[in-house]
């Protein structure tokens, strides 16, 4: 990056040495000043990045400037002076950093690291913010893959039953119970996993042992325990624990 810079130096050997410490850095010297007053209108009109601004300038001192030009509308400013008395007022003065005459290459460039950084695009949390809203409004969230489809071992022949037809699954131990269209069939699966892979706007859990497929209930009976049976419309009835009515009323409400 270049960075377009100002040196405000009363002393002209001082700002030769500046330059020549400059030199080979990412520094354009865009402007001169050996006075204050010269500084306010160098720095006035001219579009600066940087300004090294020496606190004892005749005419008007460094901080004398900063008041003319207005804090917020001086460029990032490194205060240079021989006196350390300033530095407080230096930074009072939001001065990006406070460097000693004789100036010291090293700390010269640690002092346009800092510039370096001050100068990078700043984002403001709430344009973060906006910005990863707007990003995940245009995500499409990816439809979960649920089964579509069984295939059941049946002696000598595989039977694919189509999850739709299945009306309702009971535990059988290591096993669970496929009822689809008046008939059986046997998976080995438990009941929490085979319930993991279906359709929970489809499939609702009534009983710590039995899942149905909301589409198929028909009406519900209470029992005087609080339990309630579900009827489904092949004339099934299930029982259905208290535990899980909410879960069922929701499915079927939606």
């Amino acid at each position: 990056m270049n960075i377009r810079t100002i040196i405000a130096d009363g002393s002209t050997p001082s700002r030769r040495r500046l330059k020549t410490l400059l030199d080979n850095t990412e520094i354009e010297i865009v402007g001169e000043a050996s006075s204050g007053i010269e500084a306010v209108s160098i720095i006035g009109n001219t579009r600066a990045d940087l300004v090294f601004l020496d606190i004892e300038m005749p005419e008007m001192n460094g901080f004398d400037v900063i008041e003319r030009v207005g804090v917020g509308k001086m460029p990032i400013t490194i205060i240079m002076t021989a006196n350390e008395e300033f530095a407080v007022e230096a930074f009072e003065k939001n001065a990006a950093d406070y460097l000693l005459k004789p100036l010291d290459k090293e700390r010269l460039s640690r002092s346009l690291d800092h510039v370096k950084v001050q100068m990078l695009p700043r984002v403001e949390p709430e344009e973060v913010a906006e910005k990863l809203n707007r990003a995940l409004s245009e995500v499409k969230p990816a439809s979960p893959r649920y089964l579509k489809r069984l295939t059941v071992r049946n002696r000598d022949r595989t039977v694919v039953v189509p999850i739709e037809s299945i009306d309702w699954i009971a535990s059988a131990g290591n096993y669970v119970e496929i009822h689809a269209g008046g008939e059986t069939h046997i998976v080995r699966d438990s009941l929490f996993g085979l319930e993991s892979r279906l359709d929970p706007e489809r499939f609702v859990r009534i009983h710590r042992s039995r899942i149905v497929n909301v589409e198929r209930v028909g009406s519900l009976r209470p029992l005087s325990n609080g339990d309630q049976i579900v009827a489904l419309n092949d004339g099934t009835e299930l029982n259905l624990s208290r535990t899980y009515h909410q879960n069922l009323m929701l499915a079927v409400a939606g």
